[in-house]
């Protein structure tokens, strides 16, 4: 008597061979970044502590208002006020400066939530420009602070310098494997999130927000939970860079030019709403910076008409054309259906 005919099993993946591939090249990639310190100079680990930066920023305003909607032109409020909890908490509260960094993050988160009741009464540009308000009201209170020097400024003391590492050469080792470590764990953070329910929810709120919440999605606390997320990575990343400036000041801290704009230019280019746009973006900006930087004002103009040409010949960014060519994605979100056979029916069948 035959054995019943295998059945086939459906499994639900987001890999393909090619993205698997790209997903082994890429970290390869970090592992030899991870050791830039042995092959490096001091100018090039710098340079790629900026770059890492701005990919976790750049990754984060992307979340924010790639998949939520929320479109913040007042990021730099998060950045402002990591930068300077780092530097009260390390001056006024004697905390460790490696310790400051994930409880400037968190103190980031906590500030975000009343913020985020405000300015969650706003819709469209009127919360944009709520959120640049805000990061205002952020920037004259800390131009108020005397305790950090007010609207000068001031700079980490020596003292604190010395607790990060003893020597220079190691004190520049700690901070860059802390950047590399940080972007990592931001874009790991942001791919497990889209990959969950709340991934499911965002997407569906991009693409019909009504449509979402007639469909029972929570709208109100979805982008409650990105914009409290973001908040916490942005203030991370803002604690880091003023931990390897040394000094802070009002005007550098909630830079709008600085930590917003070009990190809105990052992601336009390299392609909102995909999580390897800020990547591309982020190297695409560096390499305009290093190669034109020295053209003065001519520089932004560049970056202008960079800006536009992308948006007007390809408004899904650099990597949206890459996607639509050759169907190639290093971290893909789309769920995939592979229908393979059950194994306890073959082996049954084989009896």
């Amino acid at each position: 008597m035959n054995a019943p005919a295998a059945q086939p099993a459906f499994q639900v993946r987001f890999t393909d061979r090619g993205s698997a591939i790209s997903l082994a090249v890429f970290a390869l990639l970090l592992v030899a970044l991870a050791g830039a310190p042995l092959w490096a100079g001091r100018d090039v680990l710098y340079l790629l502590e900026e770059i890492f930066a701005y990919v976790a920023l750049a990754s984060l305003w992307n979340l924010l208002a790639g998949y939520a909607g929320l479109v913040s032109v007042g990021q730099q409020a998060y950045v402002g006020l990591g930068a300077y909890m780092l530097f009260a908490l390390t001056i006024l509260a004697d905390v460790p400066p490696l310790w400051a960094i994930p409880l400037a993050g968190l103190i980031g988160a906590a500030a975000a939530m009343p913020v985020a009741a405000l300015v969650f009464r706003l819709r469209g540009h009127y919360f944009a420009i709520g959120t640049w308000v805000v990061a205002e009201v952020f920037r004259l209170l800390a131009a108020q602070t005397s305790a950090l020097g007010g609207g000068s400024g001031t700079s980490l003391p020596a003292a604190i310098v010395i607790a990060i590492a003893p020597t220079r050469t190691l004190r520049e080792f700690t901070v860059y494997w802390i950047a590399l470590a940080i972007v990592v764990a931001i874009l790991v953070l942001i791919l497990l999130l889209l990959r969950s329910r709340y991934g499911l929810a965002l997407t569906a709120i991009r693409d019909n927000e009504l449509a979402a919440r007639s469909n029972g999605v929570d709208v109100t606390r979805v982008k409650f939970v990105v914009y409290v997320f973001t908040a916490c990575g942005t203030a991370t990343v803002g604690a880091l860079l003023f931990l390897q400036k040394l000094r802070i000041s009002p005007d550098a801290a909630f830079s709008v030019n600085d930590w917003t704009a070009f990190v809105i230019f990052i992601t336009v280019i390299g392609g909102i709403g995909r999580i390897e746009g800020p990547i591309v973006g982020t190297i695409v900006f560096f390499a305009l910076r290093q190669g034109l930087a020295d053209l003065g004002a001519l520089y932004l103009l560049m970056l202008g008409a960079v800006a536009i040409v992308v948006m007007l010949w390809a408004p899904k960014g650099i990597w949206g054309v890459i996607v639509d060519k050759l169907d190639w994605q290093i971290f893909p979100l789309q769920r995939r259906v592979v229908c393979s056979p059950d194994p306890k029916s073959s082996a049954g069948s084989q009896q």
